[in-house]
């Protein structure tokens, strides 16, 4: 079953990245968040790789690893992929879906589209963003 608008705005006001922004700001993003239904074994992404989208894991676990270790694995309410919404470099893991899942995806072209009509949301975003690698590089 597809979610509807608020349910999305729900799913991406929990995500950190986006609890700075403001609910105008949600739903400007939520409106352009695709929502997708993918295979166990499917790869959303993959280490070394270019990004382009950024997700939030709706239904269904996904397991990461790095040079072919396990990192995590994910569950409804995580995310993955933030960093391909504002910069260009390689994907740092590998993302396979361990289940049928459900996620919501945002483009890094459906996310500049929503800076240029809400400049203010890139500054809770790379804010965000950059207290997640703070943490990383300390831990």
């Amino acid at each position: 079953m597809a979610l509807g608008k608020n349910s999305k705005i729900e799913l991406l006001k929990r995500v950190p990245l986006f609890a700075g922004c403001s609910k105008a700001e949600l739903r400007e993003l939520a409106s352009r968040a695709d929502e997708i239904d993918l295979r166990e074994g499917y790869v959303l992404m993959r280490e070394e790789r270019p990004g382009r989208e950024f997700v939030v894991l709706v239904e269904g676990t996904v397991r990461v690893t790095r040079n072919g270790k396990k990192l995590a694995d994910l569950g409804a309410g995580d995310w993955l992929g933030e960093i391909a919404l504002i910069t260009n470099v390689p994907r740092t893991a590998t993302a396979t879906a361990s289940s049928p899942i459900r996620v919501l995806v945002v483009t890094d072209r459906a996310f500049r589209s929503v800076v240029e009509t809400m400049p203010s949301i890139a500054l809770k975003v790379l804010a965000s963003v950059g207290d997640r690698l703070a943490r990383d590089a300390r831990s």
